[in-house]
C-alpha cells in the first residue's frame, strides 16, 4: 500500500471525522485528556491484539524507546490535549481547519533541518492552501459564538506541534524500523503518558461514564457510542499513518490537515449544525485545490517507494 494519494485521502479523511467525535466527547464533560487517551490507548490495544491474534511479532524495540518518546510528544500528546481543548470553544470544523497551517510550518521546519523538500508545484500547492487558512482564520469559529483570540492562539499550538512532529519523525526516524512498529510504539508510549497526566491532574477522572450513544437518530452514526467508533477509526487511521510518513515524507504527510479540514466543516455542518461564514467556505475550497496540487505533484515520488 505505497499510493501517497490514497493514503493521504484516506488518513485525512479519517482524522477529519475525529474532530466531530472528539465534540461529543467534550459537550458530554469527559475530559481532554481522557479523550486523547482513548484515542491513543484504544488504537495501541486494537493493533497489538490483531497482531497477536494471527500471531505476527509485535515489533516494538527497546532500543527505540526514545524515539517513541520523543514523538508521541509532540505528534500526539501535545496536539490532541490542545485539539479537545479548543473544540468546544472553535467548533470540531473550525479547529481541523486550523490543521490546514500545518503544511506551512512543515515545510519551514523542513527547510531548515534540510529534509524531504516538495517539489515547486508541491510547494505552490501548499502556498494555495495557507492563502485558504488565511481566509478562514479571520472569522476565528462559527458565526454565533467567535472565539476569543487567545482560544485561537492556543489553537496555532496544534499544528506547530504537528508540524514538528512530521520533521522529527522523518529526520529521526530508526533505520531498522518498520511503519506498523512505528505506529504502535508512538501511540503507547503517547498512552502511557497521557495515562500518568490523568493520574496525576486534579479533577480529570479516569471515566467514560457520561458519554451515550452518538444521539444522531438519522446519521449513519447513530448505530454505534461515541467510543467505539472512536476507536475504529483511530485504529485505521494509526495504522495507515506511519505508511504514509515513509511513503510522502513530512511537508506531504502533513496534507492531511486539509483533507481533515474538509471532512470535519462539512460533518460539523451537517451533524452539529454548526454554522460558519461564507469567508469559512472560501478558505475551504481554497484549501482543497491547493491539496489537489500537491496530490498531482506527489505522483512521481510513488514509484521510488518499494519499502
Amino acid at each position: 500500500m505505497n499510493s501517497a494519494a490514497f493514503l493521504l485521502i484516506a488518513v485525512g479523511s479519517l482524522l477529519g471525522l475525529t474532530f466531530p467525535l472528539g465534540k461529543i466527547g467534550a459537550q458530554a464533560g469527559v475530559s481532554p485528556v481522557v479523550w486523547a487517551l482513548l484515542m491513543s490507548g484504544g488504537a495501541t490495544l486494537s493493533l497489538l491484539a490483531y497482531r497477536v491474534f494471527f500471531k505476527l511479532p509485535l515489533l516494538l524495540k527497546a532500543n527505540n524507546v526514545l524515539f517513541y518518546c520523543l514523538a508521541a510528544i509532540v505528534s500526539l500528546v501535545i496536539p490532541n490535549i490542545l485539539t479537545f481543548s479548543v473544540i468546544p470553544q472553535l467548533g470540531s470544523g473550525f479547529t481541523s481547519l486550523l490543521l490546514t497551517i500545518s503544511p506551512l510550518f512543515t515545510l519551514a521546519f523542513s527547510s531548515i533541518w534540510q529534509v524531504r523538500m516538495p517539489t515547486v508545484l508541491g510547494s505552490v500547492g501548499i502556498a494555495i492552501g495557507f492563502v485558504g487558512a488565511v481566509i478562514f482564520s479571520i472569522t476565528r469559529g462559527e458565526i454565533e459564538q467567535p472565539a476569543s483570540m487567545a482560544w485561537f492562539l492556543a489553537g496555532l499550538g496544534i499544528p506547530i506541534s504537528l508540524a514538528i512532529g512530521n520533521v522529527f519523525r522523518t529526520m529521526a526516524w530508526p533505520s531498522d524500523a518498520e511503519p506498523m512498529e512505528l505506529a504502535i510504539g508512538i501511540n503507547l508510549a503517547a498512552a502511557c503518558m497521557l495515562l500518568v497526566l490523568v493520574l496525576i491532574l486534579p479533577n480529570v477522572p479516569l471515566s467514560l461514564a457520561p458519554l451515550s450513544p452518538i444521539p444522531l437518530s438519522q446519521s449513519l452514526f447513530s448505530i454505534m457510542p461515541a467510543v467505539v467508533l472512536t476507536v475504529l477509526v483511530a485504529t485505521v487511521m494509526v495504522a495507515l499513518h506511519a505508511r504514509l510518513q515513509l511513503v510522502g515524507g513530512p511537508t506531504y504527510l502533513s496534507q492531511i490537515g486539509y483533507i481533515a479540514a474538509v471532512v470535519a466543516l462539512l460533518v460539523g455542518t451537517v451533524i452539529f449544525n454548526e454554522s460558519y461564514a461564507l469567508l469559512t467556505w472560501a478558505g475551504a475550497l481554497i484549501i482543497v485545490v491547493g491539496a489537489a496540487l500537491s496530490v498531482f505533484a506527489q505522483k512521481p515520488l510513488n514509484k521510488r517507494v518499494n519499502r
